[in-house]
């Protein structure tokens, strides 16, 4: 049985925290924070807690911590959100500030 935790909405785009999320997929749980507390990343920070939250969700529900592993590290785009730069000459340019969904499910292994 797979726990898992999400972070919707969060306000960073979704092809900087991919990059970390695959560093992480398929390790065990406690090496995976471990990797993820020596990246100097601010997405590293995000998936960090998230997947702290899943542990403490299997934990909830009995499960051996010492087998639990990352089973899914995903990243999706969330909704964008659009502004405008003025600039020169009454031009305005678009600024699209990204977010992205952060879902990661951890299970045991065995």
């Amino acid at each position: 049985m797979a726990w898992t935790a999400k972070h919707k909405y969060a306000r960073i785009s979704e092809r900087k925290v991919r990059l970390v999320a695959d560093m992480v997929r398929g390790l065990d749980c406690d090496e995976a924070v471990e990797v993820l507390s020596f990246t100097h990343n601010r997405g590293a920070a995000m998936l960090k807690k998230v997947l702290q939250s899943a542990m403490a969700n299997a934990n909830e529900q009995e499960a051996t911590m010492s087998r639990l592993y990352v089973a899914e590290a995903r990243v999706d785009p969330g909704p964008i959100i659009k502004r405008f730069h003025p600039k020169d000459r009454g031009r305005a340019h678009p600024i699209q500030k990204r977010t992205s969904h952060i879902i990661i499910s951890v299970d045991e292994r065995g």
